[in-house]
């Protein structure tokens, strides 16, 4: 690392990676539940499991982002953070704020609506919590000796997200209203403001690891996220189809939300071509797997997956159904968990001086998660699917279905505990770095191996 604030960004990391395990513990509670085996439920209801699960995950994907910025702001703009110490003040209150919302999930004290349960008093400490960040990362940009594209993009991203969560804590008793203004929240993180905060990252990462001229790179990403964003704002109507809104609302969210895909592939085709391109020979490959996986796990997840049930005339059947699930997970963990997963790669060998990138654990991390995430969506498609046909179109009682669906969750058992291990694999290595060095090290692009010395030349001197 050149610059000592960085340092912020380790304990944003391993706060996300301690969130991150917890998530895949309850979300294994879930998964035996529907198999057919809930025996914590008088200790943790499927109801708290599912709420802390969805929340957990929210928590580490933003500390990761949080990471990123503190990782990232100076580097780009040449100087420390602002206030380094309100930054360890601000990670610390965001994470004490999650732990209060996760204890009273389980003790009961509130229970809200669906993707934001905590309440009103919580929300406002987030809101202040999340306004000392942009205010942070915000003067370190403006008052940085060097602004650059990704920096702005980034903070934009940022500070959109910190700006969206408000519609969420707006009064209403009127279920459409009230549901109305909570997707403002949550479609247009994921499919909005998120996308900016991913394309300032796998921006910074494409510069650092490939050599590609940062005008080059910044223009045609940003172009393309730009796409995937607009898009995404009216695709938010495909959340409204069945809720009481308008019936234009089909028109809109179908038309748009066709368009997602076209987005999302071109980011996969230009991160593919960027990496080919590139000249740069660096040593961190993994963190480059990382990247690019990112970009083409998003078209699948965000993009084709998303497609094949936003179209009205198919979500009509497939809404609220296990369907849903094969849809988010997959495009959760490739647009947002694996490109926190790529700065975190990229970033620890620079904070604590250890080059443990190739090491057998990083690449059995890498490949055992991806193969896991994608046996998973896999597992969820076939039930999801069966849930479908037999409840929306045989017409088979719930309760009925869930029992009939059982069998699948063992499948999905068996591909989550392979992505666990690589889970497992990635915290281990996140462990073996370490702490942080005392000493400033070198930039990341100091890393890069040189080009081999051309063979000396001997000349033999007469007797």
């Amino acid at each position: 690392m050149k610059y000592e604030s960085q340092r912020v960004a380790y304990w944003c990391f391993a706060a996300s990676m301690l969130l991150l395990s917890l998530q895949i513990v309850y979300g294994f509670i879930m998964a035996f539940a529907h198999a057919g085996f809930d025996v914590l439920h008088r200790v943790i209801p499927f109801h708290v499991a599912r709420t802390t699960h969805t929340n957990l995950l929210l928590m580490w994907l933003l500390l990761g982002f949080m990471g990123a910025a503190y990782y990232i702001i100076p580097e780009e703009t040449d100087r420390e953070l602002m206030w380094p110490k309100l930054a360890y003040v601000q990670v610390i209150g965001f994470v004490a704020v999650g732990v209060i919302a996760i204890a009273g999930f389980h003790l009961k004290w509130w229970e809200g609506r669906k993707f934001l349960e905590i309440p009103l008093p919580l929300d406002f400490l987030v809101v202040i919590d999340v306004l000392l960040f942009v205010g942070n990362v915000g003067m370190t940009v403006f008052k940085g000796r060097r602004r650059t594209t990704t920096s702005w993009v980034l903070l934009f991203g940022l500070a959109s997200a910190a700006l969206l969560y408000l519609p969420g804590m707006l009064p209403t008793k009127n279920q459409t209203i009230d549901s109305y203004w909570r997707w403002w929240v949550v479609h247009l993180w994921v499919e909005g403001v998120w996308e900016l905060i991913m394309g300032g990252i796998l921006s910074y990462l494409l510069i650092k690891l490939t050599g590609v001229d940062r005008e080059v790179i910044e223009k045609w990403l940003y172009v393309i996220v730009g796409l995937t964003f607009l898009s995404g704002i009216l695709g938010t109507g495909h959340h409204y189809y069945f809720i009481g809104t308008p019936s234009y609302w089909k028109w809109v969210g179908g038309v748009f939300s066709a368009l997602e895909p076209l987005a999302f592939l071109g980011m996969a085709i230009y991160a593919v071509s960027m990496a080919r391109r590139g000249g740069r020979n660096h040593p961190n490959k993994m963190s480059l797997n990382w990247t690019v996986g990112c970009a083409i796990m998003s078209f699948v997840g965000a993009g084709f997956l998303g497609f094949a049930h936003t179209l009205p005339q198919v979500n009509v059947y497939t809404h609220g159904t296990l369907v849903t699930a094969m849809h988010g997970h997959m495009a959760f963990w490739g647009a947002y968990a694996m490109i926190v997963l790529a700065v975190i790669t990229y970033a620890m060998p620079l904070l604590t001086g250890r080059k443990l990138y190739d090491a057998p654990a990083a690449s059995w991390a890498f490949w055992a998660s991806n193969i896991g995430m994608v046996s998973m969506t896999l597992a969820f498609a076939v039930a999801g699917v069966t849930q479908v046909y037999l409840e929306r179109r045989v017409g088979m009682d719930f309760i009925t279905v869930q029992k009939e669906i059982e069998v699948h969750f063992y499948g999905l058992i068996l591909a989550a505990s392979l992505f666990t291990l690589g889970i497992s694999a990635f915290v281990y290595n996140f462990i073996r770095h370490g702490w942080p060095r005392g000493e400033l090290q070198a930039r990341g692009e100091e890393l890069v191996e040189p080009a081999p010395a051309a063979p000396a030349v001997v000349v033999e001197q007469p007797a």
